[in-house]
């Protein structure tokens, strides 16, 4: 009798060992290998149920097999060394000039056409070429009095792209060829200019142009002082 108790109670603890472990956690089973997946949620996420029936959302995220090196940061745009011209070095100006003339052998108020070329070193200073071709009014009965001026020398200039306005001073040495000829003296004579004035900018090529000059001239054995005042046309290049 007491060998068989003993059977039945041994019967009943192996019965009620039997659930226990079936609850008992697997430390080497990972929730990824119960996880059973569910219907898709919204976005990037996707519901998991797992052994325990517990519901898990995981994110999914693309991963780039082929990674794009990151894209180098723009360069900064350069600071234009010659002012709001954006580097242009060279300016062509065109334009009116009117020129008084007065010596001893005659007189003459003239009207004609200027140019200069400057070629800027550096945001201020230039080196230049000027020309005055101007005509005048009858002198010694019939003859018509004209006039070419030659010079070149430097310019100097206040080149801001803050401002519209650019002043600037050149001095210029060369000839000064004259007409009609004269008893008392040649044609062609030393000459210096020097003068000043102003440009507006127009646009980042152009501007309107406006100065005038002191021109003393050596002619007909004497020196002469005179001056032209002018307007036109820049152009950069």
């Amino acid at each position: 009798m007491r060998r068989f108790a003993l059977a039945v109670l041994t019967i009943l603890c192996c019965a009620g060992l039997a659930p226990a472990q079936s609850g008992t956690l697997n430390l080497y089973t990972s929730d990824a290998d119960t996880l059973r997946p569910l219907a898709a949620a919204k976005g990037d996420l996707r519901l998991f149920a797992n052994g325990a029936t517990d519901t898990v959302a995981v994110a999914l995220v693309p991963i780039d097999l082929n990674p794009q090196p990151a894209a180098p940061a723009p360069t900064p745009a350069p600071i234009p060394p010659f002012g709001h011209y954006e580097g242009y070095r060279f300016q062509l100006g065109v334009g009116y000039s009117y020129f008084r003339f007065r010596s001893a052998p005659f007189n003459s108020n003239m009207s004609g056409l200027q140019t200069s070329l400057s070629y800027f070193l550096n945001d201020w200073f230039a080196v230049e070429g000027n020309t005055v071709a101007a005509f005048g009014s009858s002198v010694f009965g019939s003859d018509r009095s004209k006039a070419l001026l030659f010079t070149g020398g430097a310019r100097i200039a206040w080149r801001d792209s803050r401002r519209r306005f650019e002043p600037w001073m050149h001095g210029l040495i060369g000839g000064l060829h004259m007409l009609p000829q004269t008893a008392v003296g040649g044609k062609t004579g030393f000459a210096v200019q020097a003068g000043g004035g102003v440009d507006y900018r127009l646009s980042g090529r152009a501007s309107a142009r406006f100065g005038g000059d002191y021109i003393r001239s050596q002619l007909y054995s004497t020196s002469q002082n005179n001056f032209q005042i002018g307007g036109g046309l820049v152009i950069n290049f």
